[in-house]
């Protein structure tokens, strides 16, 4: 994996051989339309168009969180998805089934929320409601354990990756939760731009000093000199109201990587999805996945949580 602060227009010098993918016919998802009781730990719930949300309180600072019901869904890219990585590592496509809802962070965690339960801020874009970021697997981890004990109740933790996927295609089945992404140069889908913060559009209007020097990138959606990270939230959210859940920053999943789904797992490794403010349009897609050492750190890289609950799937 690389080193370099970019991670955009990388490759695996050692791919694996490609395995052919059997792909398992599955009837439309059907979502559970069960809602979930007020948690006791939450200091705020609501409804909207979206779904049920709960609100946790930390000192000045309201983190949200989205109710995604127990389903099923489909994993993964199909062998012609456009962008879909050439060693097979989105493959074999398979269905996942998600038995338990759980509550996930509206948004990335925030460099406000970060900076309240740590009292620290790694970050090189500091803006109190853009992403965390230059946090490892490990530093997630050390902040989950210290906001479940400042916080009575609810279990943090960093989601699976088949519960994040599962929560990025919100019950859509294309590359992308607006529809199929088309390529139109490096860092040009244009379909993206509406959800996503990308190599294609993340300095379009950059509101901070200490940019990111992006001018040699190539094939851009829009012309600019200097990127980075964005205020979260800003883009359209998928279905079930969770925002940024591709682009802006990579997200550390729980999971010990694995080179194909049906591989074993290499404990060394840990997945991330989601792609970033530096990423090139193909890796910005719901089954993109890629993977660093748990004590990595760079600007693309942040997180959100996850609480599981206790209404099962409904087997009628």
């Amino acid at each position: 994996m690389p080193s370099s602060e970019l991670e955009s227009n990388w490759s695996e010098t050692n791919p694996v051989d490609e395995v052919p993918t059997i792909e398992a016919s599955l009837p439309p998802l059907e979502l559970s339309i069960q809602v979930p009781p007020d948690p006791e730990w939450a200091d705020g719930w609501g409804e909207d168009e979206y779904g049920p949300f709960v609100e946790v309180w930390i000192d000045r600072v309201v983190q949200r969180l989205r109710w995604i019901p127990p389903g099923r869904f489909m994993m993964g890219a199909s062998e012609d998805e456009v962008g879909r990585w050439e060693d097979g590592r989105e493959g074999p496509q398979h269905e996942e089934v998600i038995t338990t809802g759980f509550w996930m962070f509206e948004t990335p965690c925030t460099q406000e929320l970060w900076d309240c339960v740590m009292e620290e801020n790694p970050s090189r874009f500091k803006s109190p409601r853009r992403p965390v970021e230059r946090v490892t697997w490990d530093d997630a981890n050390a902040f989950i354990e210290r906001f479940n004990s400042k916080v009575l109740g609810p279990t943090l933790t960093l989601p699976t990756e088949a519960q994040w996927e599962y929560a990025c295609r919100a019950g859509t089945v294309e590359s992308t939760y607006v529809g199929n992404l088309e390529i139109l140069g490096d860092n040009n889908g244009p379909i993206l731009d509406s959800v996503a913060w990308y190599g294609g559009n993340c300095g379009v209007n950059f509101d901070l000093e200490r940019g990111y020097d992006v001018s040699q990138w190539p094939a851009k959606q829009y012309e600019f000199a200097t990127g980075g990270t964005r205020i979260v939230g800003l883009k359209q959210p998928n279905t079930f109201g969770l925002f940024d859940m591709l682009g802006n920053v990579w997200e550390w999943c729980s999971d010990n990587w694995r080179q194909r789904h049906d591989a074993s797992p290499e404990p060394s490794l840990r997945v991330l999805r989601g792609g970033s403010w530096s990423s090139d349009a193909g890796s910005v897609r719901c089954a993109c996945r890629i993977h660093y050492a748990p004590n990595y750190r760079d600007s693309f890289i942040g997180f959100r949580c996850a609480v599981v609950d206790s209404i099962p799937l409904s087997n009628t």
